[in-house]
């Protein structure tokens, strides 16, 4: 705050967090399509899934060129990537903090819609002297598609 006279001014200055916003990122219609297809599915999908749905759209589009724009989404915190411990990696636009179900037959994953208990961290905190700012919790099982099957 500066002080003149008997006026308060207030000047403020944006911070940035963190290098990736210092980066010049080019507008992509590649990019826009790749969050739109993640907004409008549930199944979690891999870059090869989104490749395959996009490259009669774009002509030259490869899987290097969806992993580099995920890749960029997550930087910007549009996109999570999903690690099972799996082969390939998944993405989803759902970025709130969320739980999974696993679908032990078909390898489905679920977004449950089930609040998130943030009492857990305060538990680990009292438990272990540490300090969590998250966590991740996963629950495996069969699905409702396989247990019909």
């Amino acid at each position: 705050m500066i002080h003149g006279g008997t006026r308060n001014i207030l000047i403020t200055v944006p911070i940035i967090e963190k290098d990736f916003a210092m980066k010049s990122i080019r507008h992509s219609k590649q990019r826009d399509r790749i969050i739109e297809i993640l907004k409008q599915t549930k199944t979690h999908p891999t870059a090869t899934w989104i490749y395959n749905e996009l490259k009669d759209e774009f002509a030259g589009l490869s899987l290097g060129t969806v992993y580099r724009n995920l890749n960029i989404l997550i930087e910007q915190g549009l996109v999570k990537k999903i690690d099972f411990g799996s082969t390939f990696d998944r993405f989803e636009a759902h970025i709130q903090p969320h739980y999974h179900f696993i679908c032990e037959n078909c390898n489905a994953i679920i977004d449950l819609d089930v609040p998130v208990d943030d009492a857990l961290n305060t538990k680990i905190a009292g438990a272990t002297g540490l300090t969590p700012s998250s966590h991740r919790i996963e629950f495996f099982g069969i699905c409702n598609d396989c247990k019909k099957d």
